[in-house]
């Protein structure tokens, strides 16, 4: 492998024919170079996918009512359908097998008050589990806990931005502020990658909103999320299950998705997850062609090659070289092509990639790249790619019988 005349010979033999070797060459550079391009940027694809779920757990479903726009059992269209917290326990007590976390939501729009400073921000009141399903990162204190739920405690946990807005850089912690005229204690900051909008909202306890507007058991949404350890597929059959259930308790039509409806994770999950498939599966049927294209190419150079060298084979095999040490200098010329305009090809492609960064984000693909792994992949398939496309003409080189090499035109 480090024989000095060996690598001598093979570089006298690629000078010898530089136009077909940087042809050959061009060729697994292109292939290279598309591979790594399209890769980045299905890369790209599903990183903005990722983002566009950051900010909820990936296991998460929502159950959401309205009005019913179809008739059944009696009951007429444009009844409006009601969550309460029988349905809250209904849910939790039957699928408990099945549910990881859980909370209620009630949205409302309040005015919120701290000395001369004041604004409206939207509010959400809810259970304890609501802190995963959101992925709501504390900043500072604590977030909502059983015992804020079972005494209607009137605290806050506070947005980023509204504690900003509020005391600017002075600690919000164990504060007190006006909420529609009653007084809270803020226990908590927090942030959420959702960005402004989630991190300029409050949560409070369920209960106590329900105390306090309207002293009733209503609730707006079911949120949770269910078992990691299922399957997509069975994910997707739970949730249909449920929202089955739910209808007959409700006495909602089968088809009514205007009176109730559940969005599950899991259906995006599995869209997603089937469409990135496709994208990356014709990144490497398109890759593996051209690819297949460049070893056809350099393994004809090598037959050229191996032609006008036929006579020097022949007398390297009267003077007693063994066809391993022909078939070995063969394949080590066509790696080496191989493996140099590869990494050309990746090179470029991933400096490419580097100067697009984000530039492309407005078509929802966000900083294309390729991984490590795909970089240590390449390496690999390049230096096969090379033994396949040297093997065989260095076969037929090893076997060429002496006499028959000397008579070669």
């Amino acid at each position: 492998m480090f024989d000095l005349d060996r690598w001598r010979e093979i570089f006298q033999s690629i000078n010898k024919n530089r136009l077909r070797s940087v042809l050959s060459g061009f060729t697994v550079a292109f292939a290279i170079l598309l591979f790594t391009l399209l890769f980045g940027i299905v890369s790209g694809l599903s990183n903005s996918f990722k983002d566009a779920f950051a900010d909820d757990a990936m296991n998460a479903m929502t159950i959401r009512v309205w009005k019913t726009s179809k008739p059944y059992k009696g009951l007429q269209t444009g009844r409006r359908v009601q969550l309460r917290n029988a349905d809250y326990d209904y849910v939790k007590e039957e699928y408990d097998n099945k549910i990881q976390y859980q909370t209620a939501r009630i949205f409302k729009s309040v005015n919120i008050r701290y000395k001369s400073k004041a604004d409206t921000y939207r509010l959400r009141a809810v259970h304890p589990d609501h802190q995963f399903l959101e992925k709501t990162i504390i900043d500072e204190g604590r977030y909502l806990n059983e015992r804020d739920l079972k005494e209607k405690a009137k605290v806050l946990v506070i947005g980023r931005l509204i504690k900003e807005d509020l005391f600017g850089e002075k600690p919000a912690l164990n504060k007190r502020v006006n909420l529609n005229g009653s007084s809270f204690l803020v226990i908590g900051v927090f942030s959420d990658d959702g960005g402004d909008n989630e991190e300029r909202q409050a949560y409070m306890p369920v209960t106590t909103a329900q105390m306090m507007y309207g002293n009733n058991d209503y609730i707006s949404q079911i949120n949770l999320g269910y078992n990691p350890d299922l399957s997509l597929d069975a994910a997707i059959a739970f949730g249909n299950k449920m929202e089955r259930d739910l209808r007959k308790r409700m006495n909602i039509h089968p088809d009514d998705q205007s009176a109730l409806s559940v969005r599950n994770m899991a259906e995006a999950n599995k869209g997603v997850g089937q469409f990135m498939f496709i994208l990356y599966l014709i990144v490497i049927i398109v890759g593996s062609g051209t690819l297949v294209a460049g070893i056809i190419g350099i393994s004809n150079i090598m037959i050229f090659v191996i032609k006008e060298r036929t006579k020097e084979f022949g007398i390297r095999k009267a003077l007693g070289a063994k066809p391993a040490s022909i078939v070995g200098m063969v394949v080590q010329e066509s790696v080496l092509i191989t493996t140099i305009a590869g990494y050309l090809g990746l090179s470029l492609g991933t400096f490419i990639l580097a100067q697009i960064g984000d530039t492309l984000e407005d078509y929802f693909i966000k900083d294309p790249s390729v991984s490590p792994g795909i970089v240590i992949g390449a390496t690999i398939t390049l230096i096969l790619a090379g033994l396949i496309a040297g093997y065989v003409p260095a076969k037929r080189a090893a076997n060429i019988k002496p006499i028959e090499a000397l008579r070669a035109d």
